[in-house]
């Protein structure tokens, strides 16, 4: 869905109402990816593990979007027009920003199809019963 807005964006860009429209589109692909995510990893990894890869889920996207926006700004700021004396982004600037985030969107789609579908097994979901707790229900004893 993020792809497809950011390839939208590259031929949607003439009217307010394309960048409200495919704004609409990529957000809507963000809220889902990033809802899929904590319960993607949490059943890729051990429970002993889930804080910990949830942790690093939240530091990579904290990072990632560091970087793309400082990524994008740059791209901006470098391929300008000039307008009444004042340098400002070209439409090819907003042009290439959309191409790399389609490619990322791309990029992380394909690397999201090798995370497993299922908890590894051997693991069981849920904590690990209580030293001198028995494990079965009292009716199945």
């Amino acid at each position: 869905i993020v792809a497809a807005g950011y390839g939208l964006n590259i031929v949607l860009m003439a009217e307010v109402w394309h960048l409200v429209l495919v704004s609409c589109v990529i957000s809507a692909g963000i809220g889902f990816a990033y809802g899929a995510m904590p319960s993607l990893i949490m059943g890729a990894v051990p429970p002993s593990e889930t804080a910990a890869a949830n942790s690093l889920n939240t530091l990579m996207r904290s990072l990632g979007t560091s970087v793309a926006s400082a990524i994008a700004g740059v791209i901006l700021a470098q391929l300008t027009i000039d307008l009444g004396g004042f340098a400002l982004p070209s439409e090819n600037a907003f042009k290439v920003v959309m191409a790399i985030g389609a490619g990322a969107a791309l990029l992380a789609t394909a690397l999201a199809s090798f995370i497993p579908r299922h908890r590894p097994a051997g693991t069981q979901a849920g904590p690990a019963p209580a030293d001198g707790v028995a494990s079965e229900p009292a009716s199945v004893r």
